[in-house]
């Protein structure tokens, strides 16, 4: 990977690297468990899953503070789970059932929690690029003092609307953090036989828009270059962010993977997988024991497979369902008028 890891690591306390070890194994073994569900027949549709990019949105989420918003792609389980929406209503949704955050309705692709500021995850590619810039532009219009996070990855990063976006957003100087989570592979394609620059983040500059390369396997590199862009864009404007990372998964689960080889991924598994170099950093620096690790282990496999029972105990949408949330009932009487 280019991104090299950062040598200047931000202070952390003990209890903030289990916290961030928590928070990314708590997405890994619910993607897992998604993944069985899947198998299972339980999961219809598509299945995007976060296995190996976990240290992206724990570390962005780190840098992140109440009221900020993120918006991303169709690959958003672990987005949700690091911004702290409950596993029962996500795991819920996934499967089709009343009790998750759209009722059953939306699946993986069309989950939202205003409570949360979390946006959705969208299935059509780079759509959600400008409607983060227009998350951004309402912030600035209230003089709120937010940012938006606005998520996509190397393939998102050729589409069109996203440069109509970088012009808008260097323009007004949005309080926006562009967040390209360069998983190498796009949907199926290396970045090397589909995108003609190397470095994703320097297409900005065409529009004066500031960045920087990450290490997306280092969750304290990935915080420390978080805590930057928000600080800039809350006070000069959009930043951009291309944090290198991987995917241990194919592009969804229908994808065999064909395009790269099993030694490629099992290395990165073995050299680079972000929640093992937390893990060491818990165990080296006397932060935690075996037997410590073990414990948040047990709790987090109880909380996915309670997210799991309650998905599968949850009734099927009513067909009443189907006609509400979608256009207003009544036409409000000011209106009328």
């Amino acid at each position: 990977m280019a991104a090299k890891k950062s040598s200047k690591k931000p202070n952390v306390s003990a209890e903030e690297l289990t916290s961030y070890y928590r928070d990314m194994l708590l997405i890994r073994r619910f993607e897992e468990k998604a993944g069985q569900l899947y198998g299972m027949g339980l999961i219809g549709g598509f299945c995007h899953l976060y296995i190996g990019q976990e240290a992206v949105v724990v570390g962005l989420e780190a840098a992140a503070e109440e009221g900020d918003k993120r918006v991303t792609s169709y690959r958003d389980h672990g987005h949700m789970l690091a911004c702290g929406m409950d596993p029962n209503g996500v795991m819920a949704e996934l499967t089709g059932r009343e009790g998750g955050y759209s009722k059953g309705k939306g699946g993986s692709m069309h989950m939202f929690s205003k409570e949360k500021h979390f946006y959705g995850g969208h299935g059509i590619v780079a759509a959600q690029v400008p409607l983060g810039a227009g998350l951004a532009f309402a912030d600035q219009y209230k003089g709120n003092g937010r940012v938006t996070f606005t998520y996509f990855g190397d393939g998102a990063a050729n589409q069109g609307q996203v440069y109509e976006t970088f012009n808008m957003a260097a323009l007004w100087k949005l309080p926006v953090i562009f967040v390209i989570e360069n998983n190498q592979y796009a949907m199926g394609t290396s970045q090397q036989r589909s995108t003609s620059s190397a470095e994703i983040w320097e297409r900005g500059k065409a529009f004066g828009i500031p960045g920087e390369a990450v290490d997306g396997m280092d969750v304290l590199a990935v915080k420390e270059a978080g805590q930057k862009a928000v600080a800039h864009a809350r006070e000069n404007g959009p930043y951009i962010l291309e944090i290198k990372t991987y995917r241990y998964r194919g592009h969804s689960m229908s994808d065999p993977a064909k395009y790269r080889t099993r030694e490629e991924v099992q290395k990165m598994r073995d050299e680079r997988d972000p929640i093992e170099s937390v893990r060491t950093l818990l165990l080296e620096g006397n932060h935690a024991s075996e037997e410590d690790l073990k414990a948040i282990d047990k709790e987090i496999k109880k909380i996915v497979n309670e997210s799991a029972d309650f998905a599968k105990e949850s009734p099927e949408p009513a067909l009443e369902e189907l006609w509400t949330d979608i256009y207003a009932t009544e036409v409000p009487q000011e209106a009328e008028a």
